[in-house]
């Protein structure tokens, strides 16, 4: 696994201090972080492959500064947003997962064989000529995986994926997230999402409460929610 290290790092919006001082080392397969609200977990999560830069301290992704070394930083890293539409750029399924590999500077067989593969891991083959901002809600999100596993990161990077989606998929994207190979950090308010998980991180304040094992951080979140 990837070795990501926040170093003293804090980050304000304007007057607001929304990331405080945290020190800390994800070597985890599969790492969880929770928090109510306004807790700064997003921001964390963002610093990762640099959508957020720190106002103090340092990110570091096997060793390379992320402010410094962004580019290579996010070839390592890759990014699923709340919202799929925010990262649906292009007018078919097909071409929205191409998209990723453009500057991957691959032949086009190459290209083309990983698209395929990776439309078929995440049942998307059928729809693959379809106008991707017409999908279901859970098609989308599917689409946004499919669409940063293609380019083969290292790490990735889920913020708050199953919020805007039913049970019955929020269930499938959890399925999915299972069979990852990538090192995987998700944001959720759903716990059950992050019970298997290798470790758990708790956020309140901007500060990190709880850092342990699922069974143990979850408890100290209900707890700490009430």
């Amino acid at each position: 696994m990837s070795a990501i290290r926040f170093d003293g790092v804090s980050h304000r919006f304007g007057d607001e201090l929304v990331v405080d001082d945290v020190t800390l080392e994800l070597t985890e397969r599969r790492i969880g972080i929770v928090g109510a609200n306004g807790s700064g977990k997003s921001t964390l999560a963002r610093m990762v492959n640099g959508l957020v830069s720190p106002t103090a301290g340092r990110v570091t992704v096997d060793g390379l500064d992320v402010a410094r070394h962004g580019r290579e930083v996010r070839r390592r890293v890759g990014f699923v947003f709340t919202n799929a539409d925010t990262q649906i750029v292009m007018p078919t399924v097909r071409e929205d997962v191409a998209f990723t590999l453009r500057r991957h500077r691959l032949d086009a067989a190459t290209a083309a064989a990983r698209v395929d593969a990776v439309l078929d891991r995440f049942g998307l083959t059928e729809l693959a000529d379809r106008p991707a901002h017409r999908l279901s809600g859970g098609q989308k999100q599917l689409l946004a995986l499919a669409a940063v596993l293609v380019g083969e990161p290292a790490i990735v990077v889920a913020d708050e994926p199953t919020t805007l989606l039913d049970a019955r998929n929020a269930r499938r994207i959890a399925e999915h997230f299972a069979t990852l190979d990538e090192q995987l950090i998700v944001v959720s308010h759903h716990l059950e999402l992050l019970e298997s998980f290798d470790r758990v991180i708790v956020m309140e304040e901007g500060r990190i409460v709880a850092d342990a094992a699922p069974e143990v951080a979850l408890d100290a979140y209900r707890a700490l929610i009430g």
